[in-house]
């Protein structure tokens, strides 16, 4: 199926490309999203039409994004967790963990944001944690676990 990209989408194009993807990719994720439309020839001339619109709404989204990223880079958050003498969790720390650390701190983000490369920390100590704010801005913040026994 040919789509429209309304928005840059990581590994499959810009805004304003017309990829063609699997009809359930399409779907079930990218129109659902807003993140692309039907190749259609209407759908074509409305693009063109809003184009100039669109590309303002992607440079804010940018900017607003980089402004974000200045604010959390270099952040190191401190979560405490049971644990046991080895230095194990009971449990985990999760994007859910994090994203609430964040929110007690004053920044807003979502879980779809915090990208753990490793899944879920389940070890006391300092953990790098990537946040993925835009398609083009990451940034990288400090997750120190405590334990407490």
């Amino acid at each position: 199926m040919e789509v429209i990209l309304m928005e840059k989408v990581v590994n499959l194009g810009q805004l304003g490309d017309i990829v063609k993807v699997k009809e359930g990719y399409a779907r079930n994720f990218l129109i659902p999203q807003g993140k692309a439309k039907r190749a259609t020839e209407n759908n074509r001339k409305e693009f063109e039409a809003r184009r100039v619109e669109l590309e303002k709404q992607q440079a804010d989204a940018l900017t607003q994004a980089q402004a974000r990223a200045e604010q959390l880079a270099g952040l190191m958050l401190q979560i405490t967790q049971k644990a046991g003498v080895d230095g194990r969790l009971f449990g985990s720390v999760t994007n859910h963990d994090i994203v609430d650390a964040l929110k007690s701190q004053g920044f807003e983000a979502s879980k779809s944001e915090v990208r753990l490369s490793n899944g879920p920390l389940k070890m006391v100590g300092d953990h790098h944690v990537t946040l993925a704010l835009h398609g083009d801005v990451t940034v990288d913040i400090t997750v120190s676990v405590l334990g407490e026994h």
